[in-house]
């Protein structure tokens, strides 16, 4: 039996073509080609000859012609890898491009360029990548319901190919970052990324994300609107994406740059990004410094308090309007399992310490511009907040008497987190 699946080939050069702020069709902005290693880019002639251009990402990008090497320790400029398809995404054009072996094919079988060019044309942000530089051909979605996306993303993880039809509708989210099984939806005026339980999750990870987003919300902090939804009798968490806006004329998209990408790091040396260094990036380049830094450091306290210690630096990320900066709204809160009560945040915290402390969370409150009794009230109205609306999302989530138990318990205000603190705020531990 012949396959029809795509077999692709090894690409020299890909073209970046930007949606515009406001503008709901994009333009081709320059070419990133092959350089051993490295992917270097290149700005359009004509796209630097229009009024509006704008640069993709600076100091990373700046508007001159001529080759912009990546920068030193990179292999591809971070504003474009920050587009790219993360491991589920890369996971899914294996799939596609292999079959059933996809399963137990290295990621690095393919090469960046070509993850570029073969993941959906509806990524995060506003790039996409193309083979052309004058033709734009979106990689568009097919029609499919949650439950089929929702056993194409199984089918998936099992190795197993999937039809062209629903090959083609989960193909659609490849483009999107994380780890976890996604898909990309539609409703109406709101586009959504839909998150499925995954075959080694060892307890709910879907409800335990949402009731995570929900208590963010109830905390005060910005965070993209959730939903759950039961379909084949799962769970699946339903995120309302804030980089697209639908308008008359179309659908406009938000340029959106990873903390990583501001840090200047790639993965290899993502254990060196911090919240320290984060605030500083904020106190320069963002707009409204002094209330963006409040909102940062209410995330790194309720990180702390739900039991998220993936905060990593693709999970935070900020808008780019070619001139400033400013935080997208949360996302990727979700509690993680632990063993033990000891635990880690996956960004420092303070100096080289990221033991997920509260304590720690007051040592580092200076660098948010934060002195601290501002600081205490933060925590301390937080912590009452989870205790008093606790119940209410857990009923929202339908949270089980065991999920309830373990939740509480073992991620939400675990004992460790109030180890060292003082005591105004120890005393909230029960």
């Amino acid at each position: 039996m012949t396959s029809d699946r795509p077999r692709l080939s090894t690409p020299d050069e890909a073209f970046v073509w930007l949606w515009l702020p406001g503008a709901t069709e994009p333009v081709v902005a320059g070419r990133i080609s092959r350089d051993g290693e490295r992917l270097i880019y290149n700005y359009g002639q004509s796209y630097l000859q229009r009024n509006n251009c704008m640069a993709i990402y600076l100091p990373e990008l700046p508007l001159r012609r001529g080759a912009i090497p990546p920068e030193a320790g990179l292999s591809m400029a971070g504003c474009l890898r920050d587009a790219a398809p993360d491991a589920w995404g890369r996971r899914v054009i294996l799939n596609r491009t292999f079959g059933r072996k996809g399963k137990d094919t290295d990621i690095a079988a393919l090469d960046e360029l070509t993850y570029l060019l073969a993941s959906g044309s509806d990524r995060v942000g506003a790039l996409d990548f193309q083979p052309s530089p004058s033709k734009y051909v979106p990689r568009t979605i097919e029609t499919a319901t949650l439950e089929e996306l929702l056993s194409a993303a199984e089918k998936v993880e099992q190795g197993v190919p999937l039809s062209p039809d629903l090959d083609q509708a989960l193909f659609h989210g490849s483009s999107l970052g994380g780890a976890r099984p996604k898909a990309l939806l539609q409703d109406g005026d709101r586009k959504l990324i839909a998150k499925f339980s995954s075959s080694t999750d060892t307890y709910n990870v879907v409800k335990a994300e949402y009731v995570a987003m929900r208590l963010a919300e109830k905390v005060g902090l910005s965070v993209a609107p959730v939903t759950i939804a039961r379909v084949a009798e799962k769970d699946v968490l339903l995120i309302e994406r804030f980089d697209r806006t639908r308008t008359e004329n179309g659908w406009t998209r938000k340029s959106m740059m990873s903390a990583l990408t501001l840090f200047g790091l790639d993965e290899m040396m993502a254990r060196y990004a911090s919240y320290e260094d984060l605030a500083e990036i904020v106190r320069h380049r963002f707009t409204s410094p002094k209330s963006t830094l409040q909102e940062l450091f209410g995330r790194l306290v309720f990180n702390i308090l739900c039991g998220n210690t993936d905060d990593h630096a693709r999970n935070h990320a900020a808008f780019w309007n070619g001139e400033q900066l400013s935080l997208t709204p949360a996302y990727d809160i979700c509690p993680q399992s632990r063993t033990g009560n000891v635990a880690s945040q996956a960004m420092l915290i303070v100096g080289d310490n990221r033991a997920s402390t509260l304590k720690n969370c007051l040592e580092a409150a200076p660098s948010f511009q934060l002195d601290d009794h501002a600081a205490k009230e933060i925590i301390k109205r937080q912590i009452e907040v989870i205790r008093s609306t606790w119940d209410d999302i857990s009923g929202e989530a339908e949270l089980t008497a065991i999920e309830r138990k373990l939740y509480s318990q073992r991620m939400f205000l675990n004992d460790f987190v109030f180890e060292g603190a003082p005591s105004s705020i120890k005393a909230q531990r029960n």
